[in-house]
């Protein structure tokens, strides 16, 4: 697979963002209960998806090149960054805390994703596909989110087509410098992986949970689902 490939795909599995947030835009509807469960649902998908990246993609990758100690010492490396941006988000009361946390998984997954077509082209398609399947719940909430501080909808959706474009930036980075060092790919997967387990638990599940409903629950667990249905058909 070439290197125009590999930018095509890391830029369609930006691009589910964009795509997330016109759907949010397009639906539109009043906020009844129906809707309220049904965004819940979209998160827990989401959180289902990020879990399955982390069991199945980042953490396995790290553990074929990394001692473990250095698998666990990346992952919770990730976390404690990810806890750390996510202070300082509170701290300052930012509007688009769901949009940084989206750049936070996609950028170094992105840049993983460049590094691993040297090695593994199979493994860096599922990593592509889970990439774009977190991405689209996520640009979702992130358009809502940027709606609710009042920013136009025109600016938004622009703004999540922009972060779309980190996507083959952030790859061909990973292409060009890590592509030769298995060990630095490893760490930074392992890296985001600990930064997404972080996230879920801090930010998606607790939005994703509703009393006495019980589909935003089965929606983390279809996202696993399909984690699952990912790696097997391509490994």
């Amino acid at each position: 697979m070439n290197v125009y490939a590999m930018l095509l795909i890391a830029w369609g599995s930006g691009l589910m963002a964009f795509l997330g947030g016109a759907f949010a835009h397009l639906e539109g509807s009043a906020n009844t209960k129906g809707k309220r469960r049904f965004i819940h649902a979209v998160s827990a998908f989401g959180g289902g998806i990020l879990m399955a990246a982390v069991a199945f993609a980042l953490v396995p990758e790290g553990l074929k090149t990394l001692e473990l100690w250095q698998v666990a010492l990346a992952f919770a490396l990730g976390g404690v960054v990810c806890a750390a941006a996510d202070a300082w988000l509170q701290k300052h009361s930012s509007n688009f805390a769901q949009l940084m946390a989206m750049l936070m998984d996609f950028v170094p997954e992105a840049i993983s994703l460049g590094a691993l077509f040297v090695a593994s082209p199979n493994a860096a398609i599922l990593l592509a596909i889970f990439i774009a399947a977190q991405n689209l719940p996520e640009g979702f909430s992130s358009y809502r989110e940027l709606k609710s501080a009042e920013l136009p909808a025109k600016t938004a959706l622009l703004g999540l087509l922009g972060v779309s474009f980190f996507g083959p930036l952030a790859a061909l980075m990973g292409y060009w410098w890590l592509g030769d060092f298995p060990q630095a790919t490893a760490l930074l997967m392992s890296f985001a992986g600990g930064g997404i387990l972080y996230l879920v638990f801090q930010d998606i599940a607790p939005q994703a949970k509703m009393r006495r409903h019980w589909s935003p629950s089965l929606g983390a667990v279809l996202g696993f689902i399909l984690g699952i249905v990912g790696k097997q058909l391509l490994t």
